[in-house]
């Protein structure tokens, strides 16, 4: 099995020892994202804006690779204050349909740069 790079400069350029994406087959799995503006790479803030720049950010790795938000079959979400759990859900409506992907959502302590959220995801390409 080939695994393979997948970027997007529609996304925050990686600040680690990490790839955003990489497929393996027709596997893509997306490393997390934080709600940094790829364009300025600086942290936007608010918890809704934030929210909402992560799931922007998913988006532009999940199309580099040939995909959609409805290839999505797993999501994990997380947050450093667990009653942002409603407005997680009422924003994540506005990007996916049914079937919705399996998810979890994970209470942290903290996230790099002091973010709120942080996502990451798999999908499958047909």
């Amino acid at each position: 099995m080939s695994k393979s790079v997948i970027s997007s400069d529609k996304a925050p350029a990686a600040i680690g020892t990490y790839s955003q994406a990489i497929k393996a087959g027709n596997t893509v799995y997306m490393s997390g994202q934080i709600p940094l503006d790829p364009k300025t790479m600086e942290l936007v803030e608010g918890f809704e804006a934030q929210t909402v720049q992560v799931f922007e950010n998913l988006k532009a790795v999940a199309e580099a690779a040939g995909g959609s938000f409805k290839d999505i079959v797993k999501l994990n979400i997380f947050l450093t204050d667990l009653s942002h759990f409603a407005k997680v859900n009422e924003l994540m409506g506005r990007y996916f349909e049914q079937p919705y992907p399996a998810r979890a959502a994970i209470g942290v302590a903290a996230l790099p740069r002091g973010s709120q959220v942080e996502m990451d995801a798999i999908l499958v390409l047909e």
